[in-house]
């Protein structure tokens, strides 16, 4: 196929998507936008193409066959680049960088996986413009260019014609994000049921819970406080109430978390609410119960708390579950 899209016998509009596979790409970061394309079924034209047409060998040492070369893309109407685990070898590989370059001025939209956003960045494709990557890499993709707005913990970040996602599985929710896009959320949905996933979680969603954001420590006095947080975020967690618990004065319990956990104790607090309030709307509370269940009490605070780390208010984050993932879920039990 030399153009963008092109029409079906039936009329139906067929759009070229190109997935860039080199040597040293990681497997899933091809493997997810394939499955999610193809299933989507006659509405895409999915190609893999290599730097030199033949087949490529990935990080996980299985084989994958080229389509195309990329003379033979006359134009495309999405292009892919995927990520690699050996970041400076996949971006300083001869011609990787001006072939993402090339490919991208034929595509009318592009898009990049995990590590993937390095090369778009070096090919001046992420120029003042929104993006995110894989967490571990984000601080890097920062630092080696600062003329991109590195968002760390997206999921994945839209910025015109141009997507990047963060690591690996994220490029399922950017793909079918996409497939929305273009075909509305019934076809999404239909796609996310066959592959038993969550439609799409909020681009703007953190890559990690409360949880997982929190420093691993053993201190005698913080440990016991953060367990008691997670395990009933709604009880009383204010400063006074945790020092009680501890045993230490709140001056000094502040102090030890900043210490050990680098926020204090009322800004960890709300984080774990935030996500216990997230979990509440996924699973059908109204924005009122997950205020109250999750302890942050009014509908007020948790839009103010949601806007802080969610970036979206708590009916956007809802409208959006309910309309794509929860829906899935909902058909998929019938």
């Amino acid at each position: 196929m030399t153009e963008q899209t092109t029409e079906h016998m039936t009329g139906h509009m067929i759009r070229s998507v190109v997935v860039l596979a080199f040597d040293g790409v990681r497997l899933l970061d091809v493997s997810a936008p394939l499955e999610v394309f193809t299933t989507a079924g006659s509405g895409y034209e999915v190609r893999v193409c290599t730097p030199d047409g033949r087949d490529v060998r990935t990080s996980a040492g299985l084989r994958i066959g080229a389509d195309c070369a990329p003379e033979q893309v006359g134009g495309a109407d999405t292009l892919i680049v995927p990520g690699a685990v050996d970041v400076d070898r996949f971006v300083t590989a001869p011609g990787m960088v001006a072939l993402v370059a090339e490919l991208a001025g034929r595509s009318r939209r592009v898009a990049s996986v995990c590590t993937g956003a390095f090369a778009l960045a070096a090919a001046g494709l992420l120029d003042g413009r929104r993006a995110t990557t894989h967490w571990e890499h984000a601080a890097e993709l920062a630092r080696r260019h600062p003329e991109v707005e590195v968002t760390p913990d997206a999921i994945h970040v839209r910025d015109g014609e141009v997507f990047t996602s963060a690591g690996v599985t994220a490029g399922i929710d950017l793909c079918l994000a996409l497939v929305e896009e273009d075909h509305g959320p019934a076809a999404a949905r239909a796609v996310a049921r066959d592959l038993v996933v969550f439609l799409q979680r909020p681009g703007g969603q953190s890559q990690f819970s409360a949880a997982s954001r929190t420093p691993p420590t053993v201190h005698p006095v913080v440990r016991p406080l953060l367990d008691a947080v997670a395990a009933d975020p709604g009880a009383d967690h204010s400063g006074p109430a945790l020092a009680r618990r501890a045993g230490v004065s709140a001056r000094h319990l502040a102090r030890l978390f900043r210490e050990q956990i680098g926020a204090t104790p009322a800004a960890y607090v709300e984080r774990v609410r935030v996500e216990a309030a997230r979990l509440l709307l996924e699973g059908g509370a109204s924005v009122t119960g997950a205020a109250a269940r999750s302890g942050l009490g009014s509908d007020e605070s948790l839009r103010r708390a949601f806007a802080r780390h969610v970036g979206v208010t708590p009916s956007a984050y809802l409208a959006r579950f309910r309309t794509s993932a929860g829906a899935a879920g909902a058909q998929a039990s019938t």
